[in-house]
């Protein structure tokens, strides 16, 4: 899910291609599967101090932006 963030970095990466990369075909998804996971990515960015941060776009997806120094 990272690696598809950053590649995709200042884009919008919606929540169904972050479903299909963490989960491929896989049926029976939670609903929040890919909030929870974005939650802990953010957590572990905070806590490395990295310059870069995951927004939420609202009914869109999210993006990984370069944070302001």
């Amino acid at each position: 899910m990272l690696a598809g963030l950053i590649r995709r970095a200042s884009r919008v990466v919606t929540k169904q291609h972050l479903e299909q990369l963490l989960f491929g075909l896989a049926d029976d998804l939670g609903s929040n599967a890919v909030e929870v996971y974005v939650h802990r990515l953010r957590r572990r960015l905070a806590e490395s101090q990295a310059t870069a941060d995951i927004v939420t776009v609202r009914g869109v997806g999210y993006m990984m932006l370069e944070r302001d120094a």
